[in-house]
């Protein structure tokens, strides 16, 4: 039997699939409308990329903790691409040259090394200020130069490198220079480190120079090298070694206005969110000098909604918070690292014992770390940025997609700034207002064209169930 779908003239289904395709993008767009909050945004840099620090007044204002709600658009409401980063803690390197002082050590050629027959004079500090031989007839022409020690002790970071340069006559001290190297913080100790080779060839008028050694980052004080091969060291003109210190830099942190904690029935402080937060630094404000309080901290991701429904609280941290003289000047410590869970609500206990924090409501700052919003500028300016959308569905992309290739290095990635205060939905930014005008109408249209062709779709039905069968 012939079914009614296969009797549809082909037309009609290329009409009803348009229709479907038209208007489904229409009910999962957003349009500014859709959100509570709006800031404009400048833009500065080259682009066509740019990094907006999110202000953390606006992420209390988003409904989703993971920024779901969060969109950037253009002056014609069409929301742009973008990607959402935590702000990481960064490591620099700085690399430093320092020129150190050399002595020569001096024996004869076939003799045990030369370390066992000097005199070392050392000064304050530990330079070194004299390195002689131990016999006062010993003069430097009545030995080989055997190799040289080193006084590093003014590199405070660890040695990379150590570059050496030596005088050489056309013809002498070329070729390849292997040696040992020994390492000592005190000149009676010594560790060995290695070996080293440098090298000096020349040809035609042409000359290569191999002069660094690698120390593998290491840091000693003194530093003994002794030729193998030839056994005799070269005149050494200068020697720098080359360090490299490594800071660690924490993740920017964005700290709240002051909020009011006020007491509950139990006497504990406890601060109620807008939205839930992944909180990794909590500030309790202590106005009175010879203040301490021990304090636990609990949080907990929902609101307290009834002894039948209430969540657990769940323990975050304890600290010792105080405010006490120290060398003419209060020693303050109010600050209480977490673990960085969301909550929605943070409870601060005190200990009593210690005298409390006062009477009334206590003054909290919540911190935590930054995040960064990095979208594709395109389409007409002035661009701006909405959160606030109950409803919002997440459509960040991973940054490695929204910038090709990214590696924190090669792109063109501008700043943005927020050009105002927030405005909310009551006092529409241009740019909200109109795009709500000029899209309202479409998506009535789309929506009218699909039920249109729902209609007749059951228009056709009905008029085919009442042809007789042949």
């Amino acid at each position: 039997m012939m079914t009614v779908h296969s009797m549809l003239p082909r037309r009609a289904h290329v009409a009803l699939f348009a229709a479907a395709l038209a208007a489904a993008p229409v009910a999962g767009a957003v349009i500014p409308g859709d959100f509570t909050t709006h800031s404009a945004l400048t833009l500065s840099g080259k682009g066509p990329w740019y990094r907006l620090t999110l202000p953390l007044a606006l992420q209390m204002d988003a409904r989703h903790t993971d920024l779901r709600d969060l969109r950037v658009f253009d002056a014609d409401g069409r929301a742009m691409p973008y990607a959402l980063v935590r702000a990481a803690g960064r490591r620099e390197q700085a690399e430093t040259r320092t020129a150190v002082h050399i002595f020569p050590l001096r024996g004869a050629d076939d003799s045990a090394p030369p370390h066992a027959a000097i005199r070392l004079h050392v000064g304050p500090g530990g330079t070194l200020l004299e390195v002689a031989p131990k016999a006062a007839a010993a003069a430097p022409a009545a030995g080989v130069r055997r190799g040289w020690l080193i006084d590093a002790s003014a590199v405070k970071d660890a040695a990379q490198q150590l570059l050496l340069d030596w005088r050489s006559a056309p013809g002498k001290d070329e070729g390849f220079q292997r040696f040992s190297i020994s390492g000592s913080d005190d000149l009676q100790h010594w560790r060995a480190l290695g070996e080293g080779q440098i090298a000096r060839l020349s040809f035609n008028g042409e000359r290569i120079d191999q002069r660094s050694v690698n120390l593998g980052g290491r840091q000693v004080r003194y530093l003994r090298l002794l030729w193998e091969s030839p056994r005799e060291a070269p005149l050494l003109s200068a020697v720098h070694v080359v360090s490299r210190r490594t800071t660690e830099q924490e993740a920017p942190v964005l700290w709240s206005d002051p909020l009011q904690a006020p007491r509950d029935k139990g006497g504990d402080y406890v601060l109620t969110l807008s939205v839930a937060l992944k909180v990794e630094h909590l500030r309790v404000d202590l106005p009175q000098d010879n203040t301490l309080a021990p304090v636990a901290v609990a949080g907990r991701y929902t609101l307290d909604s009834g002894p039948q429904q209430q969540e657990p609280w769940m323990y975050l941290a304890r600290a010792i918070l105080y405010r006490l003289p120290a060398d003419g000047a209060p020693g303050v410590n109010d600050r209480i690292d977490l673990p960085g869970k969301a909550v929605r609500q943070l409870r601060l206990r005190v200990d009593q014992r210690g005298g409390g924090l006062g009477a009334g409501a206590v003054t909290l700052r919540v911190g935590l770390r930054a995040t960064e919003v990095i979208f594709l500028a395109r389409g007409r300016a002035p661009y701006a940025l909405a959160v606030g959308n109950a409803k919002g569905a997440a459509a960040d992309l991973p940054l490695t997609t929204l910038i090709p290739g990214y590696d924190g290095r090669g792109a063109d990635v501008g700043s943005a700034v927020l050009a105002g205060p927030p405005l909310t939905l009551a006092a529409k930014t241009p740019l909200a207002t109109a795009t709500v005008q000029s899209r309202a109408w479409k998506r009535v249209a789309l929506w009218t064209v699909l039920l249109a062709g729902v209609a007749l779709l059951a228009a056709m039905t009905w008029q085919l169930m009442r042809k007789p069968q042949e």
